[in-house]
């Protein structure tokens, strides 16, 4: 902490000219802050003939947006890059690389992914890639399943759950999933049309029972090294490509959170592809959503069941039909997680552009009370629906 300070541009030259891995330092020039999230600074480093080599991350310590009044944990950095190291192991295919990281300074040293687009941008112009749900659900299996028990020796297992122990992150987001969108806080930012729709939300005993059985899950069940936030402006996209990203919520968890939140920006796209769109795209696009969840799932599913076949080690779980077993409460899991993540990201602080970027007030507030809707219903169905075709079948009823 001593040896910390805040980069400047310069800085960041300096440090990339220093531990990017290039053959001519010198090459490194310029750097431009490209940081949109609220807890770092970006820097694209350029070279002399302006292309982009490599990029410069810092933690800040606090919530960018607020300001000092919210202060975060240098040490995410730390976890982050341990986080992207680790699937990068195992999938180093689908996961960013880490050049150089320093615990210290809260910096890494990265590729550069200027020749991919974050995805949530692309989903937002409906420009769809082919393969990115089942590359996204491929690595979703590959990193959860080889850092969890099926894999991981039990000693080397509690090892690792000590060393990627990150309270102050996953208080963050337990308060985003778990508390705030169920009660009055000033973090919310739903439109004041839909006051009715956030109380009964607030009302609703059976719903609350719920959000407290996932927030418990968790709290308590530390199945796998969690991404903790694989949304789609997380994960950059090209033709045949695809690459996670910011992994500072990384921590062991119940494997659904992170499935579930990825499913779980698919149909927030869904259900903002109304207000996006003339009226036949957005139905053609409504059904690619449908068929990327779909793809997902099944991607994550063959995957980590061949995986169990081939690699699982303990005696026990090694048994014939416990991974299905175990991928059943998976999918439950999966589902619930998924119907909170629609609810955090409309009624709670985290607004995306699917549902920011809908120019028509009305058709916007229309769009978040379906996303709304369809929250709660996956969180409600969660224990009842048995597989991927009868959700599509829920949502599509949901409308």
């Amino acid at each position: 902490m001593s040896q910390y300070r805040t980069f400047t541009a310069d800085d960041a030259v300096a440090y990339a000219q220093q531990f990017g891995g290039l053959a001519d330092p010198a090459e490194l020039v310029r750097a431009e802050e490209i940081g949109d999230g609220n807890l770092n600074l970006v820097f694209k480093i350029y070279d002399r003939a302006d292309r982009s080599r490599v990029v410069v991350k810092q933690a800040l310590p606090y919530v960018r947006c607020v300001g000092e009044s919210w202060p975060l944990t240098l040490d995410r950095a730390r976890l982050e890059a341990q986080t992207l190291v680790e699937h990068y192991r195992h999938c180093p295919q689908h996961t960013v690389n880490v050049i150089h990281y320093d615990a210290e300074l809260a910096v890494m040293v990265m590729e550069d992914l200027s020749s991919h687009q974050i995805w949530r941008g692309e989903l937002v112009k409906n420009i769809h890639y082919p393969q990115a749900a089942s590359q996204l659900g491929y690595y979703l299996a590959q990193t959860l399943f080889h850092t969890s028990d099926f894999y991981l020796h039990p000693h080397k297992k509690k090892e690792e759950v000590a060393r990627f122990i990150n309270p102050q992150m996953c208080e963050i987001t337990e308060d985003l999933f778990f508390n705030e969108p169920y009660i009055v806080h000033e973090h919310n930012a739903y439109p004041a049309q839909l006051e009715e729709d956030v109380l009964a939300l607030r009302h609703d005993d059976e719903l609350r029972i719920a959000v407290a059985s996932l927030k418990h899950r968790f709290f308590a069940h530390a199945e796998a090294l969690l991404h903790g936030d694989i949304h789609s402006g997380s994960v950059f996209v090209a033709e045949n490509s695809l690459k996670a990203i910011d992994a500072e919520f990384g921590y062991f968890g119940p494997i659904g959170f992170d499935v579930g939140t990825a499913l779980g920006n698919l149909l927030l796209n869904y259900c903002a592809l109304p207000g996006l769109l003339a009226p036949r795209e957005a139905a053609a696009g409504r059904e690619q959503r449908l068929l990327d969840v779909k793809a997902l799932w099944l991607a994550f599913v063959e995957r980590f069941q061949a995986l169990a076949v081939e690699k699982t080690r303990d005696v026990a779980l090694a048994f014939p039909g416990y991974a299905s077993a175990f991928l059943h409460k998976v999918w439950q899991d999966s589902v619930g997680y998924c119907g909170t993540e629609l609810i955090r990201r409309t009624v709670g602080m985290s607004q995306i552009a699917d549902m920011k970027t809908i120019s028509d007030e009305a058709m916007r507030v229309e769009c978040i009370r379906h996303a709304i809707s369809l929250g709660k219903t996956l969180i409600l169905a969660a224990p009842h629906v048995e597989d991927i075709d009868a959700l599509l079948a829920r949502i599509r009823q949901n409308g």
